[in-house]
């Protein structure tokens, strides 16, 4: 039995897990006035693989007979690295950083929906259909297609938020179908996932110019250090010890801080942000919320565990944003 003080400190960790991913948002924001969104993903990638490869070699969670499930590894390093960095990024950069995090509380919505269409073992009740329902409903209120322009709101960079979301979506059916049942720790997984990013990443991406960004110390320091070492090395370490004391199911509730944190830096950075839009994340959070609750009530009264407390839903494809 977990004891009562570790127990706390998978409570801090839950906590201090939602703040760093909040804050992604707007460390994104500053460094896009000076990098391409290519050149964020793969700085903030290199500086949150060296921290997370040394904790994984301190637990000594990496083996050699792994890297025989390497095309694996890769798929996932696409799906729920490379592009999905790169989405949120470049969505970011077109949007206001408290749009952009609220759009990000939508991303249980697209995995379930993308689980729903290519698994077809999600269970597909009223309540699960109205959450999906009031999350979209959320959607459409930020993004506001009909009035976009006038509302501000960069239709490109909505269209990159949901992209983003769906590749996370698919990261998980891949993730379910070939993934589930083997014998290797979430902490090894997603050191294989974000290292063989790494390298897909400098391949593909111009770093001409990407030293631009050491001339302003806060967004060097954002990309660094805020979505680098804390936002994606550090963020998969509080995920992996939080699945630990907590379990998955409660790793997966961490989703509803960040949307709330990224909209109150908004505000604190001087974005203004209407009604509408809190209505909207409260909608989208809403449904999150009943979504959830409805695959609980599903699985319990099968008699099973809910899909977060599986094997493959503790692959942590969301050290997000």
């Amino acid at each position: 039995m977990k004891s009562t003080a570790t127990h706390y400190l998978g409570y801090l960790a839950f906590a201090l897990l939602g703040l760093i991913w909040g804050t992604n948002f707007i460390f994104t924001k500053w460094a896009a006035v000076y990098i391409t969104p290519g050149q964020i993903v793969f700085l903030r990638v290199l500086c949150g693989f060296l921290p997370l490869l040394v904790f994984a070699l301190v637990r000594k969670a990496l083996r050699w007979q792994h890297l025989r499930h390497a095309p694996h590894f890769l798929v996932m390093a696409i799906l729920a690295t490379a592009f999905y960095y790169y989405a949120f990024a470049k969505g970011t950069g077109l949007l206001l950083s408290s749009v952009a995090g609220m759009l990000s509380g939508a991303i249980p919505l697209f995995t379930f929906v993308t689980a729903l269409v290519f698994l077809r073992d999600e269970p597909l009740n009223r309540r699960t259909a109205l959450g999906i329902f009031f999350g979209f409903i959320g959607v459409l209120l930020i993004a506001r297609p009909w009035a976009a322009a006038s509302a501000g709101i960069n239709p490109e960079g909505v269209m990159y938020m949901v992209l983003g979301s769906l590749s996370v979506g698919c990261s998980f059916v891949y993730a379910k179908r070939f993934l589930t049942g083997l014998d290797i720790p979430v902490l090894a997984l997603t050191t294989y996932q974000i290292g063989f990013a790494l390298p897909i990443i400098a391949l593909v991406t111009d770093l001409q110019g990407v030293q631009g960004v050491t001339h302003d110390l806060r967004a060097m320091l954002g990309v660094s250090l805020g979505l680098g070492m804390l936002g994606t090395g550090l963020a998969y370490i509080l995920y992996y010890f939080i699945v630990q004391q907590l379990g998955a199911l409660a790793a997966s509730s961490v989703t509803y801080i960040p949307p709330v944190v990224a909209l109150v830096i908004g505000l604190l950075a001087g974005e203004s942000v209407s009604l509408g839009n809190l209505l909207a994340v409260a909608a989208i959070l809403g449904g999150v919320y009943i979504l959830q609750t409805g695959r609980r009530v599903v699985a319990t009264a099968n008699g099973s565990p809910t899909p977060a407390e599986t094997p493959a839903r503790q692959t942590p494809n969301r050290a997000n944003n």
